[in-house]
Order: C-alpha cells, then sequence, then structure tokens
C-alpha cells in the first residue's frame, strides 16, 4: 500500500527518469548484430543444446477463461479483450480479481524441471498491457491487483533452484497504453495522443526493468506485426537490450520475423517441413488449441503427440516450446500436468537423443526420425512404429557400425544385431516388443564419414497387414499442406494430390475407410482414391466443420504386391476447399 501511494506521488518523475535513462542508450553502427560467428556460437550454446522449453501464457485473460458475459468468445483466451471487443474500463475490472492464491512457482519449475525442459518463457506482459512485475512506470501491474507478491520473482527464485533458465514473452502491442493505437472497434478512445516514440520509451524502460531486476536469459517479442512497428525500430530495441545484457538472446519478433534481425525464428503452431537450414529456430505450439486458459478447450494433444512433435523438432534442428495456460488461481491444467508427467517419463530414459543434438543427417528415414551428435560419431534412431516384421532399415548408412542399443534396454547392448544389406542399406534388428509406448530409441555409434543418398519412404502394414496411411507422413503437391493443430492435410483449394507409397508384401483386396472434416456449405466434391491400376470414388460429405472429423468405409480396393503408389485425386475443382483428410485406412478384406 505504502509502494502504490508513493508511486502514484512520484509516477511522473519515475517516468522521466527511466525515459531520461534510455533516451541515450541506442543502436552503435550494429555493434551487436555484428559480433563474430563464434561469439553467437558461444552466446547460444546452452539454448541449441537445450532443445526443450515451456512456454506459459498467463495473465487478466485467464479469469474469464475464453466466456465473455455468458458467451464463448471465438473460442479465444488471451484475446478475448480483442475479440469480444470489450470496453477498458470493464476489461480493467478483472484486476481487481487477479488473485492467485494457488501460485506455486516452485512447482512450476519442478513440473518443466521433470518434464525435461532446459528453459521456460513466461508471459511477463501480453497485448492487454498488464504486467506481471511491479513495474514503476505503470499501476497496470501486479501490485494493483489483491495477489501483492511479485510472480516474476518468485519464479525467477524457484526456476534458478531447479536449474531452469527463466525467459520473459513481451508485448510489443499494447492494448491499454495511451501512446499506443487503440483497436479499430474502440470509438471512445482518443487517437491523437498516440506517439510510438513515446511508447517506445515506456517498453526500454520496462525492459530495462526486466533485465536488471530478474537477469532472464531470453526475452521473447511478440505483437510486432502491425505497421506501428517497423525494422529500425527492432533494431534500435535489439541493440539497447544486448547492450543491457550481451549474452541474452532474443527472438526475431523484436523486428518483423526476418532473418538479419534477431537470434533465432520463430515458427508457430507447426513444424517447418525441412526445418529451417541455416537459421535458429524454435517452434512454439500450445497443449491443447490455446495459448491462454480456456475451460472449454477440451482439445488436448496426446502425450504421444507431443513427443513425437518434439522429436520430429529436434530432428530438424529446432528447439519445441510447449505452452501452458495456468488457471487464474495460479494452478496448470491436471490435463496439463498429466502430460508433462509422461513426457518426463519418456525424457528419463530418452534424454540423450534430444539434448546437444544436431539435425538428421538423412532427408528422411522409414521408422521415424534421427537425432545425431556428429562430434562423437552417434545417431539416434526415433522409431515411432514399432515394426512387426522384427527389423528396420536406414538407408544411406555406408558406415561400419560399431555399437548398437536400445535406451533403456542396456542388456540389448551386445545382442542387439546390425546387417549391412547393401552398401547404401543398413538393417538393425529389434526385439519383439517396443521399450516405449510412444518413440523407442536405439543408440548407434559408426565409424568413419556418414554417406546419405536419396529415400522414398513407404508405409508399411502393421502385424494384422493394416495400413495407417496418416496425413503427417503424406507426399503433397499443389495448394494443401499438412496443417499440425489439426492433423490434417487442409487448404485443399485446387486440384493438388496427397499421396503415400505402400510396401505391400501381401496382395488383395482391402477395405478402405477415409477419416475427414468438411464445413457445412463446401461439400459436394468428388474425388477418387488410386492406386495401381484401381479406383475408387467418393463424393466428400459435409461433417460440420473443418474440424468435426468422421470416418467412412468407401468399400473395397485391389492392391498388388510391391511398392504401390497411393494417390488421393480431386475430380473437379472446388469452390472452398476439398477436405481435411486426417487419414486413410487399408485393411485386408476377406472377400475375394
Amino acid at each position: 500500500m505504502i509502494k502504490n501511494i508513493f508511486r502514484s506521488i512520484c509516477s511522473t518523475c519515475l517516468t522521466a527518469f527511466f525515459f531520461a535513462s534510455v533516451m541515450f542508450v541506442s543502436a552503435d553502427e550494429g555493434l551487436y548484430r555484428n559480433e563474430s560467428e563464434s561469439e553467437k556460437n558461444e552466446r547460444m550454446e546452452w539454448w541449441r543444446d537445450a532443445r526443450f522449453g515451456m512456454f506459459i501464457h498467463w495473465g487478466l485473460y485467464a479469469i474469464p477463461a475464453g466466456e465473455w458475459e455468458g458467451r464463448e468468445s471465438k473460442g479465444y483466451a488471451e484475446w478475448i479483450r480483442h475479440r469480444a471487443k470489450i470496453p477498458l474500463e470493464e476489461y480493467d475490472k478483472l484486476v481487481e480479481r487477479f488473485n492467485p492464491v494457488d501460485y506455486n512457482p516452485d512447482e512450476w519449475a519442478r513440473l518443466a524441471k521433470e518434464a525435461g525442459m532446459k528453459y521456460m518463457i513466461i508471459t511477463s506482459k501480453h497485448h492487454d498491457g498488464f504486467c506481471l512485475w511491479p513495474s514503476d512506470l505503470t499501476e497496470y501491474d501486479i501490485e494493483s491487483a489483491p495477489f501483492d507478491r511479485d510472480i516474476l520473482g518468485e519464479l525467477k527464485d524457484a526456476c534458478d533452484k531447479y536449474g531452469v533458465k527463466l525467459g520473459f514473452y513481451y508485448s510489443i502491442m499494447d492494448w491499454h497504453h495511451p501512446n499506443y493505437p487503440p483497436r479499430d472497434w474502440e470509438t471512445d478512445r482518443p487517437r491523437d495522443q498516440v506517439d510510438m516514440d513515446k511508447y517506445t520509451k515506456y517498453m526500454k524502460g520496462q525492459l530495462k526493468e526486466l533485465v536488471e531486476d530478474y537477469d532472464p536469459a531470453v526475452l521473447w517479442f511478440d505483437g510486432e506485426w502491425e505497421g506501428t512497428w517497423n525494422k529500425q525500430r527492432g533494431g534500435d530495441l535489439y541493440e539497447y537490450l544486448r547492450a543491457l545484457k550481451p549474452d541474452i538472446i532474443i527472438n526475431n519478433r523484436v523486428g518483423k520475423r526476418t532473418r538479419n534481425l534477431g537470434d533465432f525464428g520463430t515458427p508457430e503452431q507447426k513444424i517447418p517441413a525441412e526445418g529451417i537450414p541455416g537459421w535458429d529456430w524454435e517452434t512454439c505450439m500450445t497443449m491443447n488449441r490455446h495459448w491462454g486458459w480456456n475451460k472449454n478447450d477440451q482439445n488436448w494433444k496426446s502425450a504421444e503427440g507431443l513427443v513425437e512433435r518434439l522429436v520430429d523438432i529436434a530432428s530438424k534442428g529446432g528447439n519445441y516450446l510447449l505452452n501452458v495456460g495456468p488457471k487464474p488461481n495460479g494452478e496448470f491444467p491436471q490435463q496439463a500436468v498429466a502430460r508433462l508427467g509422461k513426457i518426463g517419463e519418456w525424457m528419463d530414459v530418452n534424454s540423450e537423443a534430444i539434448y546437444g543434438t544436431i539435425a538428421s543427417p538423412f532427408a528422411e528415414v522409414p521408422f521415424g526420425r534421427v537425432t545425431s551428435k556428429k562430434d562423437e560419431n552417434v545417431l539416434y534412431l526415433h522409431v515411432f512404429d514399432w515394426p512387426a516384421r522384427g527389423y528396420i532399415e536406414l538407408p544411406g548408412m555406408g558406415s561400419a557400425v560399431k555399437s548398437a542399443e536400445l535406451l533403456g534396454l542396456p542388456w540389448w547392448r551386445d545382442g542387439l544385431k546390425t546387417e549391412l544389406v547393401d552398401e547404401n542399406l543398413l538393417r538393425i534388428y529389434l526385439p519383439e516388443e517396443a521399450p516405449s509406448p510412444y518413440v523407442s530409441v536405439v543408440k548407434l555409434e559408426y565409424a568413419g564419414e556418414l554417406t546419405t543418398v536419396p529415400y522414398v519412404p513407404k508405409v508399411e502394414a502393421d502385424s494384422n497387414g493394416v495400413f495407417k496411411l496418416k496425413a503427417k507422413k503424406a507426399e503433397t503437391m499443389g495448394k494443401l499442406k499438412y496443417e499440425e493443430d489439426k492433423d490434417c492435410i487442409g487448404f485443399w483449394t485446387g486440384k493438388g494430390t496427397a499421396q503415400w507409397v505402400l510396401g505391400v508384401e501381401n496382395a488383395g483386396n482391402y477395405n478402405v475407410r477415409v477419416v475427414w472434416a468438411c464445413e457445412k456449405g463446401s461439400g459436394g466434391t468428388p474425388y477418387k482414391i488410386e492406386v495401381g491400376g484401381a479406383a475408387i470414388k467418393d463424393t466428400v460429405a459435409e461433417t460440420g466443420a473443418w474440424t468435426e472429423f468422421e470416418e467412412k468405409d468407401l468399400g473395397a480396393i485391389k492392391i498388388a504386391k510391391g511398392d504401390q503408389l497411393l494417390k488421393v485425386v480431386p475430380l473437379k475443382q472446388p469452390s472452398v476447399g476439398v477436405m481435411n483428410l486426417r487419414s486413410i485406412v487399408l485393411y485386408p478384406s476377406n472377400d475375394e
């Protein structure tokens, strides 16, 4: 209370002091952007080795939890003020209700540590402008709430205790500050007060507080896409922050998400098909569909899917920043806690195949993904689908194998047989049962240099003779592409095709089952599924929404033995989109 009174009396003096302190610290001819390669490598080393971090979106928006006045705000959480068009004076009343009495920073840091996460990024200030730390430059912060504790300070202490590096998300956009433009729908807020120079000074002052008071390892910017921000302001801010803390790591959203400003790229809710060669990058992704807490969102990704995404990202040379949206009382959702625990169990056994690894030296492999430790001559073969035939094959492997073992099953070190089938194909024999319910890892030590050759992936049948053609493993042509959040092939707005190569050992009739979704009013596109000289036709039916998936049996199709190309082909140009295709399943038919 005393500090709030003091701040109210002296706010003008404090603001003037901070603004004066930042005015004379600006870009110095690109001093930090021109650091040497060795200097940057040293600065980025821990971040590159980490591979796995936790994102936390938490603030006032957790209180409405995706609803306003009894209505769901288009499924949003942290964007609810904008989406529901909530007047500032109404939204500000949430400050009086922000009292997360169950906030336990020790538990947050422990959960991250036990999940195998090496760093944590929390929203110090999101787009709504509310600050989770006691800032001397605004009263729109945690000290104005009933919960008068330094959230970030306590979290910093907890992260230090568990050896988790702490970083801060900070929004360049600010819906609360008078010098940042109001939203288009706000007609009662004056626009003549907008002054981006003054607002930038305010930002610098707040960031100076964060850097000097909490010593963050990373600053993670967002909200830079509006016309209020540009590369020049971003460059100046980058230089300013590197001058304050030379070893800090800053994402590319400090500018305009380009390669020439910031230390790493930030693909959101997607994994680049081939990674981003020559650039550090990090995929940030939700655990369900929202960043902030939304009580109606029960679309949680499976633990298996989350582990597979972690492996996929590491195999392409990236980091995985997995989000949790805490509840307004400060607790993590139990669904998130359970999934973090499952990931942690997997990491307890397999973390060496993630930490400190580099991208796979192979373009693609048939069994899953590969990570590598080049200086140690080690490959980690991540097996997604345990083979019924008793072995996996690694194409492009011409080096002599020194040893092969299953992580988690060390007694297989001497018994894991390998065979060089030909000069470019290594076969590794496996036990009948997989050591992991998710992804099992073979550690392969080799001698000499690796050689690689192009490989066309094939889908093999499981032990029941069933082919599972997943959207993520399809080769796509045209405008269609894989949508990570929906786990489907979408954006099917032209006559592009999706296809898979089948490795068929048993010829015969196979029943065809499709899993698809189609928005109301968008159905009716005829298409065919063809393989070899046979085809089966169907017309896309509406399911109600692009996210409402249904399954349908189309009948049987005859497939010959050998490598067969299966294609999904639209038979006419759709008006909106063909469908969202999640999978095709082929299972042996009893009919001859």
